[in-house]
């Protein structure tokens, strides 16, 4: 089966390196399909997304000169990850128009206890932020916080309509069994719920390798157990390595497709100009 990636971060946000450096690779790999898909500009400051509007249209151009360039050997299409933090983030459909993306990431990096201006970021490199903001934005309270990822999770799909998921259950990353367990009633009750709301929706879900493939997770995001549940439910999937580095576009793909194959899935979707389309793999 000929690969493909549709998340994949360049150096015009927190990725290591230009655009052509990811097509290059892809081309390498004898990928046919790669979606580059920068995290959305925010209304504040920080150190992983587009920087602003204009930066946003100097993405956008230069991807539509590389897939001029490279039509022959690769698939090329625009999108963006972006953030959904409640009263704070633009909605998705202003990123959508302005910037006239071929598909849309929906992520939730950073919890909202709220009113609260502060901002939990679960995400990054960093365990002591993670635990840090856990401590000062929800007073220690694991099941208030978790839940809140989730539930924030859940109303990203209902309201914005992201056409992918981005790693549903990224908040266990940092956790390390030490806050909280995947296996609690409670926390298996909001996956559950989430996974419902996403079924009704019709939205993809990520495999996403890439906390393999830096050693932040011993699974995928999200794990066996709920692509075993997506299998049930018919939740159509995707696979992802979301890299920040040209070598990371096909990480742990043989891990992810077995994974799949294991729990019954047999195709994947993948974006093209038709639309989206299942390929069997």
């Amino acid at each position: 089966m000929r690969m493909f990636n549709l998340h994949c971060h360049s150096n015009y946000c927190d990725g290591s390196s230009p655009l052509r450096e990811y097509a290059d690779a892809a081309v390498s790999r004898g990928f046919h399909t790669l979606g580059f898909s920068s995290h959305a500009p925010l209304p504040f400051k920080n150190k992983f997304a587009l920087r602003d509007e204009q930066a946003l249209l100097n993405y956008v151009a230069e991807i539509s000169q590389l897939k001029e360039e490279f039509q022959s050997r690769l698939n090329i299409y625009t999108a963006l990850e972006i953030d959904y933090i409640p009263g704070i983030s633009d909605d998705f459909d202003h990123w959508r128009k302005l910037a006239n993306l071929d598909y849309v990431i929906g992520g939730v990096h950073l919890v909202r206890n709220g009113d609260q201006q502060q901002l939990w970021f679960i995400d990054g490199p960093r365990q002591e932020i993670y635990v840090e903001g856990l401590q000062q934005i929800f007073g220690g309270d694991a099941r208030k916080a978790v839940t809140r990822y989730w539930q924030q999770m859940r109303e990203m799909i209902t309201t914005q309509k992201p056409d992918i998921v981005a790693h549903p259950d990224k908040i266990k990353m940092h956790n390390q069994n030490r806050f909280f367990s995947t296996t609690d009633k409670w926390y298996v009750e909001q996956v559950e719920q989430t996974l419902e709301v996403i079924a009704a929706a019709g939205t993809i879900v990520e495999a996403n390798t890439r906390g393999l493939y830096k050693g932040r997770s011993d699974e995928l995001f999200p794990g066996e157990g709920i692509l075993t549940r997506m299998f049930e439910l018919n939740i159509p999937v995707t696979v992802n390595s979301d890299s920040h580095r040209p070598e990371e576009i096909d990480g742990f793909y043989p891990h992810a497709y077995e994974t799949l194959r294991r729990i019954g899935f047999r195709e994947v979707m993948c974006f093209t100009d038709k639309g989206w389309e299942g390929r069997e793999f």
